[in-house]
């Protein structure tokens, strides 16, 4: 890799730790979609995109749990069944061309989530066990095969669901996006039995990156405007990653 093309990526990675940790998230997909468009091998796409969130994750488990806003009574069963389900996923590699194509959909769905919000219902409720086990169990598989943390789905579900208001989602996100990242981390790295080289520097801007984002997210900022610029982003990697 050139220095300027790591240039780029490790301002890009910082701008997407910064944003993404403002709503909980720690950034996989953005991170994917950074790389995608730089033209990073795939190979090395998700064992970083899974390195960078863990870090960035454990900041913004941190921030929001001072702020106040996190469940442990809503986290655990969805974590229960996931961080297992995201080890398994993690140990599979798809042809180059399927995962390019899974990708871009996972990077197009996830625009879509960030410019059509779902509507969060009046009423908050707590999930019955058994849907916080499926659907945990279900995203902690495809956080682990594409090499994100979940969240992209997790928060979305939480709040089209009403199990959750906008903060403690974001605040159970984050926990979540760590432990489903860990583990798909460690299911790749037993596959694999390797990192990519250039990873420190890129742990260094978002470390930096996910403070800032996460501690205004968590106390100071609303998160509409920066969700609709992540969507374009989204969609043009998302779209590059199809048709290339």
């Amino acid at each position: 890799m050139s220095f300027e093309f790591l240039c780029m990526l490790i301002v890009g990675v910082f701008l997407i730790a910064a944003l993404y940790s403002s709503v909980g998230h720690a950034g996989a997909s953005g991170y994917i979609a950074i790389m995608s468009l730089l033209s990073i091998a795939p190979d090395a796409i998700k064992p970083t995109a899974l390195s960078l969130n863990i870090l960035v994750a454990s900041i913004a488990s941190w921030q929001f749990y001072k702020a106040g806003h996190f469940s442990w009574r809503l986290f655990w069963p969805f974590a229960a069944l996931a961080i297992p389900f995201a080890f398994v996923g993690g140990q599979l590699n798809l042809p180059t061309h399927l995962f390019k194509v899974l990708l871009g959909v996972i990077l197009l769905y996830s625009a879509a989530r960030f410019f059509f919000p779902s509507k969060q219902p009046l009423l908050v409720h707590e999930p019955s066990r058994f849907q916080a086990f499926t659907s945990g169990a279900g995203i902690g598989f495809l956080s682990g095969i594409t090499g994100t943390g979940g969240g992209i789905f997790f928060t979305p579900l939480l709040l089209f669901m009403g199990w959750a208001d906008a903060k403690r989602a974001a605040a159970v996100s984050a926990l979540f996006v760590l432990v489903n990242s860990a583990s798909g981390l460690a299911g790749n790295f037993a596959s694999t039995k390797s990192l990519p080289a250039f990873i420190i520097p890129l742990l260094i801007a978002v470390a930096l990156g996910g403070t800032l984002g996460s501690y205004f997210g968590s106390r100071r900022i609303q998160a509409t405007v920066i969700k609709k610029l992540l969507a374009i982003v989204l969609l043009i990697a998302g779209l590059k990653l199809i048709f290339t």
